[in-house]
């Protein structure tokens, strides 16, 4: 059974599926196998990382399906040590070579990594990288408006996407608003919080039941009524096809009220704060 995903288009006239496939910890045979059967269920936008040491994972699965890959929109990821102009451009062609592929549709820079403050020489690096048709679309992950507002200030070009941490509890909020603001979309990665906490949750399992669904789906679809582009990782064809059939109801103003309102101060998942936080 295969869905048919719409799609937005991004500040530099690219598009993007509403929802993706996360394939953190999708390895090897078995997640080259999860990955596959994600993209014959349907899903068209596959988020990996280089510090996921899985983009040859990804670009199996590619070569694997019967889809073909201009349908397909890939992204990856620049890690932290690799922000220095030379070190950049060298992991972007690193990235397409594990993978096996000409480009990739989107390319972005995984944490600002303020405190080593090479994250505009990494972004000019991207953009470089866009213009010689190694990349379709570019953007980053966890940039804080400060971050953003840096990035356009001394290079002229905002990302299209800012991929950031974003659940029922930790709804980002301030973050959302400055986005939509100034045509950044937001990606939602770890979008279903910590799954066992928010799958128990009453208040959600209330909504769910009202409409027939999984307190996943309904989180998924909040997502998607913010505008936000949710990427949830499963390896079961089963529950794969259940966070992309999203589409079919909608949550009323009340019940995205109800969702919003579980957010808490101190809601990230493992306290990373892009202000502070490093990633290498």
């Amino acid at each position: 059974m295969s869905k048919t995903v719409e799609e937005i288009t991004l500040n530099d006239g690219t598009s993007v599926p509403v929802i993706g496939l996360g394939t953190y910890g999708l390895n090897g045979n078995a997640g080259a196998s999860a990955i596959t059967s994600a993209i014959e269920i349907g899903y068209r936008l596959i988020d990996t990382a280089y510090n996921y040491e899985n983009e040859g994972t990804v670009g199996e699965a590619i070569r694997r399906s019967t889809v073909p890959r201009e349908e397909l929109r890939i992204t990856s990821k620049l890690p932290g040590r690799y922000h220095e102009y030379n070190k950049a451009v060298t992991t972007i062609q690193e990235s397409l070579y594990r993978a096996n592929l000409d480009y990739y549709d989107l390319y972005l820079i995984h944490w600002p990594n303020p405190k080593q403050d090479h994250y505009v020489e990494a972004w000019q690096a991207l953009i470089d990288a866009k213009k010689w048709g190694l990349i379709r679309s570019i953007g980053v992950c966890n940039f804080l408006p400060e971050h953003l507002v840096r990035l356009e200030k001394e290079t002229g070009v905002l990302p299209s996407i800012n991929q950031i941490e974003l659940h029922p509890f930790f709804n980002q909020e301030e973050q959302r608003k400055w986005h939509m603001e100034h045509n950044v979309k937001t990606e939602s990665w770890s979008p279903l919080a910590r799954a066992n906490d928010v799958l128990q949750n009453d208040k959600l399992q209330k909504i769910a039941d009202s409409h027939n669904k999984t307190i996943s789906q309904v989180i998924l679809r909040w997502h998607h009524q913010l505008g936000a582009i949710p990427i949830p990782k499963s390896a079961s064809p089963v529950r794969q096809l259940e966070n992309i059939s999203i589409f079919d109801f909608s949550l009323s103003d009340a019940e995205m009220e109800l969702v919003a309102e579980l957010t808490r101060p101190d809601g990230r998942n493992k306290n990373q704060d892009p202000a502070e936080y490093e990633e290498f």
